[in-house]
């Protein structure tokens, strides 16, 4: 915590760090709010938050220090925010009514958490060790940030592929419905009739 206040304001790591403890603050919010509107403004905070922030690591810090990090810490972030970005990807396609909605919210913030853990613990410290102009690169994730605000954010490869299938990729959800609208056949008690295997038949 201390180093944290050592930082410069605009020193790229502290940029990143802020952004973490807001999307935290957020994934904790929803989990202690009650109504579906609180839900889904948290929701919408929360992604659009983790959507931007993606773009300036991609596209501007993990370039600045790959090398010096290693590649097996950073392929496992990218990896990271490939499964982010799907289940985000479906929570903007998806609607208010889907019962799984908050479930792939709550796996999200899961997963987000880990991804900081492991930064905030392995990536960013080695990453600090670099003798490069972290406040330059600082100002150039900011600029990135204010043009994303202003412009929108592109499309990326994970949202492409969930709109190609038309949610179709969304398979614990549309499972579970697709079970609970198959009627089972019962027995004469009103118990769900068991399968039974008949002799000679396939393994």
């Amino acid at each position: 915590m201390l180093e944290r206040l050592l930082l410069p304001e605009k020193h790229a790591i502290a940029i990143l760090l802020h952004d973490h403890d807001k999307v935290k603050t957020l994934f904790d919010r929803f989990e202690k709010a009650t109504s579906r509107r609180e839900k889904e403004t948290l929701i919408g905070q929360a992604v659009d938050e983790l959507k931007i922030h993606a773009v300036i690591e991609e596209e501007i810090f993990y370039p600045a220090v790959r090398r010096h990090v290693g590649k097996d810490l950073m392929n496992e972030a990218d990896e990271e925010h490939h499964v982010a970005r799907v289940l985000i990807a479906e929570l903007d396609r998806g609607s208010r009514g889907d019962d799984h909605r908050d479930a792939k919210f709550t796996v999200l913030a899961e997963s987000v958490r880990h991804h900081i853990k492991e930064e905030e613990g392995e990536m960013l410290p080695k990453a600090k060790q670099l003798e490069i102009d972290f406040e330059a690169l600082g100002a150039q994730m900011l600029e990135r940030k204010r043009t994303l605000k202003k412009t929108g954010i592109p499309v990326d490869a994970e949202h492409a592929m969930v709109s190609s299938v038309g949610g179709g990729a969304d398979t614990p959800a549309r499972e579970a419905r697709r079970r609970s609208s198959v009627p089972r056949s019962r027995s004469k008690n009103g118990r769900p009739r068991a399968k039974v295997r008949r002799r000679g038949s396939a393994r």
